[in-house]
């Protein structure tokens, strides 16, 4: 059975008389990927900072490898890692330099990631003795993922950390971020890429003005939304006409020859579909099943477009 990394209980912060966070409850199996999104101002930095121990929360409880943020903040610090939305990189070093430092600071002993093994990891080995003002946004992103990893963390909170990265870097980090994961890490992620939440996230919880309008697998959130239909494409309009009168319930499209009929997407509800094309002798050129994405689910419950989260 899969322990919890992360336990969360009706965590509340306030500032001032704006509630941030109104009493939300997670809990983070160990070994998976854990992505929280939000619209901006939604609260997801601050329940990083609170689960990292950078901030108190004013209420609720919050466990991270077994040890309370706030009465054991040393013991959680020990087994965490963090990469915030901005690489904390030392642009005068080089890049082995900057790993050097941080292996300094964390008294890292045998046993652990050396710096020659973290630069070849990253791909970074070429470039160690270059300066890191030289870098590419990539390549600090890489440099400060690696910088994370000194000390063996078992849990690494990552903050957006592909943001203004270039598609071809984006996925370089994605595949790192698996790579822990197989390991046993746990990743705790935001971010503002809904399409890297699909791709990466076991499962997805959706903050909305402090609270938990939502969470589970990303088929599942899908699921929640009506919007999947199976989309076919006719060779003339008058095959389009002859199925529009099959289906009373789609929805044609003339310029396209297509149709699109509500379904659920299962193997039942295809072949349905497809025995009543083959009753009144239709043929398709094309079908297929189109289902509603993250974006659609990010919409549908916040009422917003994803945007950068500044709390």
């Amino acid at each position: 059975m899969t322990s919890s990394a992360i336990e969360v209980a009706g965590l509340r912060k306030a500032f001032g008389d704006k509630i941030v966070l109104d009493g939300i409850d997670l809990d983070v199996p160990a070994g998976t990927i854990f992505s929280l999104l939000g619209p901006n101002g939604a609260g997801k930095t601050t329940t990083v900072n609170v689960l990292t121990t950078l901030m108190r929360a004013d209420g609720g409880t919050a466990r991270v490898a077994g040890h309370d943020v706030t009465a054991q903040a040393k013991a959680v610090r020990a087994r965490i890692g963090v990469t915030g939305q901005f690489a904390a990189v030392d642009e005068l070093l080089t890049g082995r330099e900057n790993l050097q430092l941080m292996m300094d600071l964390n008294r890292a002993g045998s046993g652990r990631r050396t710096v020659a093994e973290l630069l070849e990891r990253f791909d970074l080995t070429g470039a160690a003795q270059k300066s890191v003002s030289t870098y590419s946004g990539g390549m600090r992103r890489k440099l400060d993922l690696a910088m994370t990893l000194i000390g063996d963390p078992r849990i690494i909170f990552l903050d957006e950390p592909t943001t203004g990265l270039d598609p071809r870097s984006r996925r370089t980090m994605w595949d790192i971020i698996r790579e822990l994961v197989s390991g046993g890490v746990t990743i705790f992620l935001t971010t503002q890429y809904l399409e890297e939440a699909d791709q990466l996230a076991d499962r997805i919880a959706v903050l909305d003005q402090g609270r938990l309008v939502a969470q589970g697998t990303p088929g599942e959130l899908k699921r929640q939304i009506p919007g999947t239909h199976v989309r076919l494409r006719f060779a003339s309009a008058t095959d389009l006409d002859a199925a529009a009168r099959v289906f009373a319930d789609s929805t044609r499209d003339d310029d396209g020859l297509t149709l699109r009929v509500p379904g659920d997407g299962g193997t039942t509800t295809l072949r349905a579909l497809l025995d009543r094309l083959d009753e009144n002798a239709l043929r398709a050129e094309e079908f297929s099943v189109h289902t509603p994405d993250l974006d659609d689910v990010f919409l549908a419950l916040t009422g917003h477009a994803t945007e950068v989260d500044a709390k």
